[in-house]
């Protein structure tokens, strides 16, 4: 075979071998995921190919514990995109973080309840004067949309807040008689419903508030700017989905979470659904200025925040880009 030949065959030979690589897969981060209900929307877009669809093959969701646990693994750990908590996102942009908030991911806390026993006296908010009232700690969520609802009914220095940890601890506590009420937020709620009743549903007290959003670093931006385009648009089919399927939505997520019963799902699923819990990921300045007024309740917010520095809406598909 003469030299042009072995270099035809060889070039040949090379451009089969690459077309038969998969596209390289990916993996992104999502607070809590595998235990509250903000991963829904990309459980569903796994399995019904969205991603795959707008041109992405994301594989994995790894998880953490929130805040800034979440932003960090975003910067440090080379991972594409995550949906952080929007405080988290903030104190990190205000650090001197090199990201930016590219969309909205849960837009409303309107899915955290504080519960009593099902024997409790208590009936409303008022009640709670001289009582006990259960936080996991200070300056977290807990602690900001309790102050709210407290202020809101003239009742904040006349409840006490005991800081138990988490939500788990809260709800030993209020089991052992040692705190009046506690919090509970699906899919936990969904799962102890019947041990329990509701006192007050944030959804019922404050408007929306929004809890989380997606980030990216700006190296990823400026590099693979189709890739972030795909992670939201992919993730925007799945909450279109959730919305219009919640019953196969929530066996997806039965699923995808460990442990997490069907019967579960589809409860926690409808819950969310019935107060539109996640957004589409277009921003809803209102609500993030909701946290914001929230964070500074309680002193976990000092600076005054610019959101045209810390939001880029770019990436967003067109019909999303106008900010309400």
């Amino acid at each position: 075979m003469s030299a042009r030949l072995c270099a035809r065959a060889l070039i040949a030979g090379a451009a089969i071998s690459l077309a038969s690589i998969p596209a390289q897969a990916e993996e992104i981060t999502v607070t809590h995921w595998g235990a509250l209900m903000y991963g829904t929307p990309y459980a569903v877009a796994i399995k019904k190919g969205f991603f795959k669809e707008a041109g992405i093959d994301i594989t994995g969701i790894l998880s953490s514990k929130g805040g800034g646990t979440t932003v960090r693994n975003v910067m440090d750990g080379g991972l594409p995109f995550g949906e952080v908590a929007l405080s988290a996102a903030v104190a990190a942009i205000q650090e001197g973080a090199d990201i930016k908030i590219v969309m909205l991911g849960v837009r409303s806390a309107a899915d955290i309840y504080w519960v009593v026993k099902p024997d409790s006296p208590l009936k409303s908010v008022k009640d709670l004067v001289g009582k006990k009232l259960a936080i996991t700690s200070p300056k977290s969520v807990t602690d900001s949309l309790t102050t709210m609802v407290l202020n809101k009914h003239g009742i904040f220095d006349k409840v006490q807040r005991p800081t138990l940890g988490t939500v788990g601890a809260g709800l030993a506590a209020l089991d052992q008689g040692s705190v009046d009420s506690a919090s509970l937020i699906d899919p936990l709620y969904s799962a102890r419903k019947d041990r329990y009743r509701v006192l007050f549903a944030i959804k019922d007290e404050l408007p929306p508030i929004a809890q989380t959003v997606g980030i990216a670093s700006t190296k990823f931006m400026k590099e693979q700017p189709a890739k972030l385009r795909a992670i939201i648009a992919g993730r925007m089919k799945g909450v279109d989905f959730t919305y219009q399927n919640p019953q196969e939505a929530a066996a997806i997520l039965s699923a995808s979470y460990d442990k997490l019963p069907v019967p579960v799902a589809e409860s926690a699923v409808n819950n969310n659904v019935a107060i539109k819990y996640w957004g589409r990921g277009g921003f809803e300045i209102a609500a993030m200025d909701e946290m914001l007024k929230a964070l500074k309740i309680v002193g976990a917010l000092k600076a005054e925040v610019d959101w045209s520095k810390m939001i880029d809406k770019s990436f967003l598909p067109a019909e999303l880009q106008k900010m309400n």
